[in-house]
């Protein structure tokens, strides 16, 4: 049974065609969403480049964490991790300055946003391509925020 806010969402991203084919699903909207959890890796830098708004960009570290070797008995076995950098971009201009001004190496941050895909040239003339966090919501978790007195 469907609960009604899960229903609601549904129906706006798909939507029941029932012309000359029975039972097809259409997709109305599509989502590019990606919620990050981690540590962050440098402290951010403010680039401003040919006239554009300036950004906010620093690394995001996110830990996955599995146990090798485990049944469903006994929880037995080495424990794996894995570390992904994420490289984050923020170009609101109220985020912006505030991720700025106070994030800091080591900070945990909570990260909303949605991936961006492009390419650039590198300065040895090589094609790149790279995978950014476009950030709409910062959320600061770490007490490193200190006004100085």
């Amino acid at each position: 049974m469907w609960r009604r806010p899960a229903w609601q969402v549904f129906c706006q991203l798909v939507r029941y065609e029932s012309g000359d084919t029975v039972g097809s699903l259409v997709l109305e909207r599509s989502m590019n969403r990606v919620q990050l959890l981690g540590r962050v890796g440098q402290d951010p830098i403010m680039r401003q480049v040919d006239g554009k708004n300036p950004v906010t960009i620093f690394s995001l570290a996110t830990n996955e964490m599995w146990r090798t070797g485990e049944t469903e008995v006994a929880q037995t076995g080495d424990i794996s991790q894995k570390t992904t950098w994420h490289r984050i971009s923020v170009f609101r201009p109220g985020l912006r300055d505030v991720t700025y001004q106070y994030v800091k190496k080591g900070s945990r941050l909570y990260v909303e946003g949605k991936l961006d895909y492009g390419e650039y040239t590198d300065k040895n003339n090589v094609r790149r391509q790279a995978t950014t966090i476009i950030a709409d919501n910062v959320i600061f978790l770490s007490d490193n925020i200190k006004e100085k007195v």
